[in-house]
């Protein structure tokens, strides 16, 4: 190198921002918090080689003595990689609990031979979609287990006829989940969406939201707007409270995304994202489209969400238990949540 290069002041002011970056992402945790089980998987992906995602499953078996398990090992030996997911046969929920012989009754589970390091709760909003359901539970089961997680599956089931309200059933989600245990890790779970390699690590940043779904086939593996925070994310119990959780008034539309991103700046946090070649997903029966969809625009904003966020969120949810129920896969929670109201002329169009 040049002593000219070296002395020019464009140079030297590069490198000091480089240095200053290369500091901060080390203070901040660097790769043990964002990008954690990212740097230290084996890539590039060939997702052309997939494995089942029951793969060495069976290595888990029940520890001698429960009272002197050692902690899981902070990186799983039964880590693959990508997935093999298809959607061909149905599966029914006896073949499932068949193969997911630690899961206990209401969808929970805790490694058998360790003591889990994480705590997540898998929160599903539903509505009359149990094809979907059965696939995501064939696939999901094995996937956190694979991971050495301590979780539970709760499925937030919306009654009667109104338009799906997504955000507000997650709202009753992280309430009704928070009743049961002090979870590590909210995962807020479109039911349609399969993740597609075990490194896809379903535990909360320590620091910020996370969006885990940044590569859905259906959009060619790729986001379809810079600000998307649909599909699948993860907060901790205290992100989820800065930010007042989801609002409750987007009845149908998929706005809400838009509106938690928002949230999270009003709120003094930004997004974090798992990279696309990990953060990939399959969506039910439309893997066969993958790469012929176009990419969603924007949707407009129904709302001024600097105004609304701290009215419209978790402080204001409303809705009524119809009931609570354990099955064995998952913990069934059906609500009303009323109906959507009844909206002007002008504004029926952005809906």
């Amino acid at each position: 190198m040049s002593l000219s290069r070296v002395e020019n002041p464009c140079f030297l002011l590069f490198l000091a921002v480089f240095q200053a970056i290369f500091i901060l992402i080390l203070y901040r945790g660097g790769a043990s918090s964002v990008f954690r089980g990212f740097l230290d998987a084996p890539q590039p992906w060939d997702y052309s080689k997939t494995q089942d995602v029951y793969t060495n499953l069976s290595w888990f078996t029940r520890a001698p003595n429960e009272e002197t398990m050692p902690y899981c090992t902070a990186h799983s030996p039964i880590f693959v990689g990508p997935l093999t997911i298809t959607f061909n046969a149905f599966p029914s929920e006896k073949m499932i609990t068949k193969k997911n012989p630690f899961v206990q009754f209401g969808g929970s589970y805790s490694p058998p031979h360790c003591l889990a390091r994480y705590k997540s709760a898998i929160i599903i909003p539903h509505k009359n979609q149990e094809k979907s359901l059965r696939h995501l539970l064939y696939y999901l089961h094995p996937f956190l287990q694979r991971q050495q997680l301590h979780y539970g599956i709760y499925l937030i089931q919306q009654a009667g006829n109104a338009t799906f309200n997504r955000a507000k059933l997650l709202n009753i989600g992280v309430r009704e989940a928070m009743k049961d245990e002090d979870w590590d890790c909210l995962l807020l779970h479109d039911v349609d969406l399969i993740p597609e390699n075990d490194y896809n690590l379903y535990v909360c940043d320590e620091y910020y939201p996370k969006h885990m779904a940044s590569a859905i086939d259906k959009f060619q593996y790729s986001l379809p707007y810079w600000s998307f925070f649909g599909g699948v994310s993860a907060l901790t119990p205290d992100h989820y409270m800065k930010i007042n959780g989801f609002p409750n008034t987007y009845w149908g539309a998929r706005g809400e995304d838009d509106d938690i991103a928002a949230r999270i700046q009003l709120a003094g946090m930004k997004i974090v994202r798992t990279p696309v070649h990990l953060g990939r997903y399959k969506m039910v029966d439309l893997e066969q489209h993958a790469g012929s969809e176009e990419h969603p625009r924007r949707p407009a904003p129904l709302h001024n969400t600097r105004k609304t966020w701290k009215d419209d969120g978790m402080n204001s949810v409303e809705f009524k238990l119809l009931s609570r129920k354990k099955h064995l896969l998952y913990t069934n929670i059906t609500v009303d949540i009323g109906d959507a109201p009844t909206l002007p002329p002008e504004d029926k169009d952005r809906v």
